[in-house]
């Protein structure tokens, strides 16, 4: 018996998991299925969880419950699908359950348990404009996230990751390229470039070359951001390690390919904590990094995230993360309480922190980057900048430098915005700032102002 071909969506956790949900919503689209906003509407829910840290276990939990309760009839899918067992322990009335990456079985589940009649796939053109030349998108029309590799090859003692995503593999280059097209086809301004470790990009593949429109590119991050910066206006890289190669990134962020900006997950700042992270230990290396890095391109904005309270931490070791950051001066920092979280090598360590000695130290880590970031936000009082129109109402608009990615950094609160449009990439002159944001006045679209 066919269905009404309604699917209830929702998608948790990271932007990776974000572009798996894309992929999935772009399928089922086209073989006719349309998304509903509540459960009780749709003939089926699918749920792509997250189960990085306990946290997100939790919500990911909850929402499926919400959804069994409200609808009954749910498909599980991503990281917290990879232990199916303890989910059809819970939940023994799902009708599907799948790991990470994978499409090809949701699809299939929804078929199976909503289907619906022959013929209902979209045409060509007709699927064009439901969804555009790069499929459907769950973030804003001007900005996407671009995955350019799956898995991961560390061994971080506190993660999870490679147990359920596996290990990296990358997109040979011309497949990034021409989904990187089919984006620009759509008027995407910005793209993220994304990965579990973006920097490793094309390691797995020895850098191998694939032709792309007549020409031969090998495979490697470098090559692939000289690219894409002739594609798309703003080419933004998250989760790059600091590996030696990156150096060669800088010249093409000082060139204008590139934005300037580096999104590194650090973890900590204390030798002895980062070797029991099984993460690179030392640390006067990244600051000289760093120290270089600006030299290349002195407008280079780096975000970075903190793990606080991992078991052996002292607060000797705490004191040294702290000392870290004054050295380091980041532009943007996220910080985490340590997430005891199954699977995970860490969970066995010694020495485990008090919750509460946990949330302590990271209150404390963010007044220290606080009175950084509201520094370092002074200086640019008074300056000229180009930003990325996010939101408009009336006269004022919310937009962002190109220091700023969307929903974890910063914004400019824009006023004089009349007529302006999600998008655009306009010019303010800075008015005033705080510990987090920038206040600016609309100046016009042009690139030379006096």
């Amino acid at each position: 018996m066919s269905s009404t071909g309604k699917v209830g969506f929702v998608s948790l956790g990271c932007p990776k998991a974000l572009v798996d949900s894309e992929q999935i919503l772009t399928r089922l689209t086209g073989d006719g299925y349309r998304t509903v906003e509540r459960y009780q509407d749709a003939d089926v829910v699918v749920v792509n969880t997250c189960g990085f840290i306990d946290a997100a276990v939790t919500e990911s939990l909850e929402t499926i419950e919400e959804a069994l309760g409200s609808n009954g009839r749910v498909i599980v899918t991503g990281c917290l699908g990879a232990d199916a067992a303890r989910l059809r322990a819970r939940f023994p009335g799902l009708l599907a359950v799948s790991g990470p990456q994978a499409a090809d079985a949701v699809v299939a589940a929804v078929h199976s348990h909503a289907p619906i009649a022959r013929g209902s796939a979209l045409a060509g053109a007709e699927l064009e404009v439901m969804m555009g030349p790069a499929g459907v998108k769950l973030t804003p029309p001007h900005y996407a996230y671009l995955k350019v590799a799956e898995g991961c090859n560390h061994t971080c003692s506190f993660c999870i990751i490679p147990s359920m995503r596996g290990k990296l593999r990358s997109r040979p280059i011309d497949d990034v390229l021409a989904e990187a097209e089919r984006l620009a086809a759509a008027g995407v301004q910005e793209v993220m470039v994304i990965a579990q470790d973006t920097s490793a990009y094309g390691v797995d593949l020895r850098y191998r070359a694939a032709a792309h429109r007549g020409r031969t590119l090998p495979s490697d991050l470098e090559t692939l951001c000289r690219e894409l910066g002739q594609l798309i206006p703003w080419v933004r890289l998250h989760y790059v390690y600091p590996y030696p190669h990156v150096d060669r990134l800088l010249p093409l962020m000082a060139e204008g390919l590139v934005l300037p900006y580096l999104d590194i997950p650090l973890q900590h700042a204390d030798p002895a904590i980062l070797r029991a992270m099984r993460r690179p230990a030392a640390v006067e290396n990244t600051l000289k990094r760093l120290a270089s890095w600006r030299e290349i391109c002195p407008e280079l904005v780096v975000r970075s995230t903190f793990i606080v309270g991992f078991p052996g931490e002292t607060d000797a070791a705490f004191g040294r993360l702290l000392d870290f950051l004054d050295a380091a001066r980041l532009d943007r920092v996220g910080c985490f309480t340590y997430s005891n979280v199954a699977g995970a090598r860490a969970r066995s360590l010694p020495d485990q922190v008090e919750e509460s000695v946990k949330l302590d130290r990271q209150e404390a880590l963010m007044e220290v980057q606080s009175r950084i970031s509201e520094a370092k936000l002074a200086q640019r009082v008074g300056q000229r900048l180009e930003v990325m129109v996010d939101e408009t109402n009336g006269t004022s608009a919310i937009a962002r430098t190109r220091g700023d990615a969307p929903d974890i950094d910063g914004v400019v609160h824009v006023t004089g915005a009349a007529g302006l449009e999600a998008g655009e990439r306009v010019w303010v002159r800075i008015t005033a700032s705080d510990a987090h944001d920038l206040h600016g006045a609309y100046l016009g679209t042009a690139v030379h102002l006096d």
